[in-house]
């Protein structure tokens, strides 16, 4: 099973990202990346085939990448073979939006065809990039709402980090049939797809449950649910 890690505060996002990756290697992987973003930037990505230890030293522990709010992912290929293009996290078409995902979306093929006569192009073989286009064409200016929409379109089992550039501060996760957990921290907040990533940092988290949607800034946690 993939791994996720996501990370909103005041503090460095990459060497925590890292360090929860790092808890959840038992799961199993072929490659591992990063998205941070600081500010109103596009978010920086870095991705690495093989062992967790490459990403590490790509980054320099974390410490090339600067920013307080990321995501990152392991993966197990399922679409597309295991290579840097494939890894995890995924860019939408204008940049501006990042998601990690575990699952797999059953329809994204059909989507994905939608999404190209529209005049998207792709970069990748995989499912995840088609949720990360979606979202795009979705977008409303609100992540709420458009993640709402995203929901109504997408369909399989999957756990979901998504960031946006125009929300500098924000994290959006949500899940359906694949477990994703949210982290409270002071002054700062988590999600993660299993309790040994966050229990450096934080024993207080929630599991969410389906098609909940969950906002995380740095200074608290806001939960939706699909209506």
């Amino acid at each position: 099973m993939c791994g996720i890690v996501g990370f909103t505060g005041n503090r460095q996002a990459a060497p925590i990202l890292l360090d929860g990756l790092s808890k959840l290697e038992y799961r199993g992987y072929d490659s591992a990346g990063l998205a941070v973003r600081d500010g109103d930037a596009l978010a920086q990505v870095v991705k690495a085939k093989g062992r967790l230890s490459n990403l590490v030293e790509k980054t320099d522990n974390g410490n090339a990448l600067k920013g307080t709010c990321g995501i990152g992912h392991t993966r197990w290929a399922t679409h597309g073979v295991p290579n840097e293009i494939n890894s995890h996290p995924h860019n939408s078409q204008n940049g501006k939006i990042s998601v990690v995902h575990n699952g797999i979306i059953e329809n994204y093929l059909e989507l994905k065809n939608m999404l190209i006569e529209k005049g998207y192009t792709f970069k990748s073989e995989t499912d995840t990039e088609v949720v990360a286009q979606l979202f795009e064409d979705l977008y409303d200016g609100d992540m709420v709402s458009t993640t709402r929409k995203l929901l109504e379109k997408i369909r399989g089992a999957y756990a979901l980090g998504i960031m946006c550039t125009d929300h500098p501060d924000t994290l959006v996760a949500v899940r359906k049939d694949c477990p994703l957990l949210i982290g409270l921290g002071k002054g700062e907040n988590y999600i993660a797809s299993d309790i040994p990533a966050l229990l450096e940092y934080t024993r207080e988290y929630y599991l969410l449950e389906t098609n909940e949607i969950a906002v995380l800034k740095n200074d608290g946690v806001k939960l939706y649910d699909i209506d």
